[in-house]
């Protein structure tokens, strides 16, 4: 796959030109550094679940610090073709679902602006039934400063995955994710950015004691497009915002964790990452270096 999306990337790179230039982002994509980062169908694994330590051996080495990227890099892919056929943590198994997307990620800024792009190879469709008629693919991706919400650290955009939120076995359907002891006024929350394809719009949002998927003020715009059988994806969001918005500095690196609805998807049919840090002119998983 890491071959095909490497070419289809770089068609799609003239495709998306003028919609970078239109942004405010570089012009020149090449020259900025890429990580790739292999997103997976997580099922029913929900943040209770990986903490509580009798089904999830990992539970005490989150404990002891370590981070859900230490133990499974390798592994990433196979837990998503294990869960998503049914052997673990889903009891619904979709036919034809994809078990992994393996995402090309850039960042830059400005020093007044952050600058994201993603790039992937569109996995071929499932024939489930479309649980968004409207969007055939999502794309979000969540920060958070401080390591106040419960395994942001170690797992990225977890701390907002819980067992009772809607689409998860016998939840509400009206709760959606939230993070524990979720908080504006303390900084306990994700900043959250999505755009959707078939409506081709950006959403600046956050998740604290809800989701919220409007009201930030640092999210410029986004604008994405499907080339051939790749997806090319670009955010351009301010360093400062307003209530929601995790203020960005140089120097300093944020969680981070990112989420793809592809094949007309919705709530937990999603692919996501494991938990990854993004630097503002610093060493990180992901750097935004100033062009």
């Amino acid at each position: 796959m890491k071959n095909t999306l490497l070419s289809g990337a770089a068609g799609a790179a003239l495709a998306l030109a003028a919609v970078a230039a239109q942004a405010g982002a570089p012009a020149d994509w090449n020259a900025v550094k890429a990580t790739e980062i292999t997103l997976f169908y997580p099922g029913t694994s929900a943040v209770e679940w990986i903490t509580k330590g009798t089904e999830h051996g990992g539970a005490r080495a989150l404990k002891k610090g370590e981070t859900c990227v230490d133990c499974h890099s390798e592994e990433i892919a196979n837990m998503g073709q294990l869960i998503v056929g049914g052997k673990k943590l889903e009891p619904s198994p979709i036919a034809g679902k994809a078990p992994s997307i393996d995402v090309r990620v850039q960042a830059t800024h400005d020093g007044q602006h952050l600058y994201l792009r993603f790039s992937w190879a569109q996995p071929k469709a499932s024939g489930a039934a479309k649980l968004d008629a409207d969007n055939p693919v999502k794309i979000a991706y969540m920060l958070e400063a401080g390591d106040k919400v419960e395994l942001a650290q170690p797992g990225g955009c977890w701390g907002a995955c819980h067992g009772d939120a809607r689409t998860m076995p016998g939840a509400n359907d009206s709760k959606t994710k939230y993070v524990k002891g979720g908080s504006l006024a303390d900084g306990i929350f994700y900043d959250l950015n999505q755009w959707r394809s078939g409506e081709n719009r950006a959403y600046d949002g956050h998740i604290a004691t809800e989701r919220v998927m409007q009201g930030g003020q640092a999210l410029v715009g986004a604008q994405g497009k499907l080339v051939g059988d790749t997806w090319v994806v670009e955010f351009t969001r301010k360093f400062s915002g307003g209530e929601g918005d995790v203020l960005l500095e140089p120097g300093k690196t944020y969680n981070f964790g990112l989420a793809i609805h592809d094949d007309n998807s919705a709530g937990r049919y999603h692919h996501v990452s494991l938990g990854y840090h993004l630097g503002i002119d610093t060493a990180a998983d992901i750097t935004a270096a100033r062009q």
